[in-house]
């Protein structure tokens, strides 16, 4: 390749990198496969080799990757956290070795650990106790996800150190992760609410621990193993082996597959014997790392502009196969979202055989270009889930067919609907027969009416047996109609009748969370209950009414209007309504005597006085409400330490900001 046209693929490709890089990094939402990135930067990294004159200090090969979001408060890294230059064959884990050893001038210790995928994050402890946790970022400055990390479990809050090693301070490093079933589970959940899927395990666990929320990250099953240190004073290490045993006997979370090698021939070994036992794994990684035991040795070797000389991540294949595209059916989950599946023709991919793909959405098809009878190129993001990389048009032979959701409910013949601005297609009756047993299921959950004792089993054997056909027909249920249901004595009636008897006076959040509106989980059907005084006038609410709760987008106030204007949805509400269960809301309106009536609060930074949760307390306790952003709704911004972009925003907008002490005197004023 001659120099120009050097010069202009070099620019292509960072262009390409950088955009795919921020849509990874930034926004949790890749537009390609790992492999598909690792290419393109190889392929830059050729180039600049070649043609070193062209390269420069904002190049994708001269930094870490990522950008902190600006959502959250930064943190500088005291000792960056650099990532690791990768390996992808044998040859290339030799030439690592030869590199290492012509220094050392000897044979070399390695440790060889599982390359976990996640989130890598740093976490401080000071005498032992959790002070900060901030994730990679660029590597030299990373978003604070202090409140966030708190909530994992397997998070220690204090450290117990044996008596002859005691660190004043000591950054852990490790990777927050997903294990593989909560992340099928989690998605599962996702499809049937209408959001938006996560691509795989990393992705999800990228995306809980950026929530602005923590009690969001909290119900997330996050995990993390520890692998590495950043800066750390008060005690001394000489081998990286040492450590990952330190941190096992202070009780951090090590892998347990961690080991230590004296023959680099046996590291190799170790590497190639996980490309096939990782899928046997509940967590997923996508490679191994190999590093320098020694930490002398680390120092002598030291780095280059953005990875350590002394480790190496060899990175497995991508299994990938090609098969064809049999038929695209369509399948209707409990909040009525209709999601076409590909039907493949079965191949064997990842440990198991694959014949079926989900295909998201409509977009998601078109985005693609995927038509009934493509050659198509499968493979299972995180391991798990199947789906289609791409289809292969050159194959095409004229006979594929677009695919075009139906107008109507395959399932009950309702039309179908799509919201504005959201990708999914919905029944939206309620009765619908593929909605009505997990939307059953949800009805008696212990977060919505709480019937004790009706369980996916007895569900199955009431719609089974024709006893109901909603979750309404529950509160018509007699003793003679459950008595002959299988493993249903006399003792196990009574409690059931008694428990659906108990459940008719559940306050109205509950019954609102129950009924499965598509958008409203429990935090809104709070909200909902606390601003209408009755499930009939929460009906009867127009968009407008809707729009003006703070909390409630316009996404939000479509979906609502869109249920209760049903006609199924009438019904089941008479149906209810008639068997007596409560539709009113509390006698009393939550809040409506405070100071802060009326006005709604944003907090950014950190705060020295108060938690985040105990200031949300307050503020809630006087009457006001807390929000996640600002918007001309928004009356007071509170601002702490390191604000984000919030801060800006409000000054844009003209919203008043306060810091702490002004919040106190505005308490006293008020008061």
């Amino acid at each position: 390749m001659d120099r120009e046209k050097a010069k202009k693929r070099i620019a292509e490709l960072r262009e390409m990198i950088n955009f795919h890089n921020k849509q990874y990094y930034v926004f949790d939402n890749p537009k390609i496969t790992d492999s598909e990135f690792d290419n393109l930067m190889k392929e830059l990294q050729r180039l600049e080799e070649n043609f070193p004159e062209f390269i420069t200090p904002d190049s994708p090969t001269q930094r870490v990757g990522g950008e902190p979001l600006s959502a959250f408060a930064q943190v500088v890294h005291r000792v960056p956290m650099m990532s690791l230059s990768n390996a992808y064959t044998r040859e290339d884990l030799l030439d690592f070795n030869r590199k290492v050893e012509e220094i050392a001038g000897s044979k070399v210790e390695y440790v060889v650990e599982l390359k976990i995928d996640g989130l890598a994050v740093s976490i401080t402890y000071e005498d032992g106790i959790y002070k900060r946790a901030a994730t990679r970022g660029d590597g030299e400055i990373g978003e604070d996800v202090t409140q966030n990390v708190r909530t994992i479990k397997s998070v220690p809050l204090k450290l117990e150190f044996p008596v002859d090693k005691k660190p004043r301070i000591i950054e852990v490093r490790g990777e927050v992760y997903l294990p593989k079933e909560d992340f099928k589970k989690l998605n599962e959940e996702r499809e049937e609410e209408g959001l938006p899927l996560f691509a795989n395990p990393r992705n999800a666990a990228a995306g809980s621990l950026r929530q602005l929320d923590p009690r969001i990250t909290a119900k997330r099953p996050l995990n993390i193993f520890v692998y590495g240190i950043g800066y750390y004073e008060g005690i001394e290490f000489f081998t990286h082996f040492e450590i990952l045993k330190f941190y096992e006997e202070v009780g951090l979370r090590v892998n347990p597959y961690a080991k230590l090698f004296d023959n680099f021939a046996d590291v190799i070994d170790y590497c190639m014997s996980f490309a096939e036992k990782r899928h046997e794994l509940p967590y997923e990684i996508d490679g191994m790392v190999i590093k320098v035991n020694s930490l002398e040795l680390q120092r002598k070797l030291g780095y280059t502009a953005k990875s350590p000389r002394w480790a190496i991540a060899f990175k497995f294949p991508a299994e990938q196969k090609e098969t064809t595209v049999e038929d695209i059916i369509v399948r209707v989950g409990r909040t009525g979202v209709l999601t076409p599946t590909a039907i493949l023709k079965p191949v064997r991919l990842a440990g198991s055989t694959v014949s079926k793909a989900t295909l998201h959405n409509v977009d998601y098809i078109k985005e693609k270009d995927i038509r009934i009878g493509d050659k198509v190129i499968v493979e299972k993001a995180g391991d798990i889930i199947p789906e289609i990389v791409k289809s292969l048009k050159e194959k095409r032979t004229g006979e594929e067919k677009e695919f075009v959701m139906p107008e109507n409910c395959p399932e009950c013949g309702e039309k179908v609907i799509r919201l504005a601005e959201e990708v999914a297609y919905r029944c939206t009756n309620p009765s619908c027969p593929a909605q009505v047993r997990r939307s059953i299921e949800h009805f008696v959950s212990r977060d919505a009416m709480d019937i004790r004792g009706m369980g996916p089993a007895i569900v199955n054997a009431l719609l089974s047996n024709g006893l109901i056909k909603d979750a309404a027909d529950i509160y018509y249920l007699k003793r003679e109609d459950l008595i002959p249901l299988e493993r249903m004595g006399e003792k196990s009636v009574a409690n059931l009748l008694k428990a659906i008897e108990e459940s008719k006076k559940r306050p109205l959040a509950r019954l609102i969370y129950a009924l499965g509106i598509p958008f409203i989980g429990e935090k809104s059907a709070s909200i909902l209950a606390e601003n209408f005084s009755s499930l009939e006038d929460l009906m009867n609410a127009s968009y407008e009414d809707l729009i003006k709760i703070p909390e409630i987008g316009e996404k939000m106030a479509q979906s609502i209007i869109a249920f209760f204007n049903n006609e199924g949805t009438k019904k089941f509400i008479v149906k209810l309504r008639n068997a007596g269960v409560n539709t009113k809301g509390e006698a009393e309106k939550k809040n409506k005597e405070g100071i802060f009536n009326g006005l709604t609060f944003v907090i950014t930074g950190t705060l020295r006085n108060f938690s985040r949760s105990e200031i949300k307390e307050l503020i809630e306790s006087l009457g006001g409400k807390v929000t996640d952003s600002v918007s001309k709704k928004t009356d007071y911004l509170i601002v702490g330490e390191e604000p984000g972009s919030k801060f800006e925003k409000a000054r844009n907008l003209g919203t008043k900001i306060l810091n702490e002490e002004q919040f106190l005197e505005l308490i006293k004023t008020e008061k």
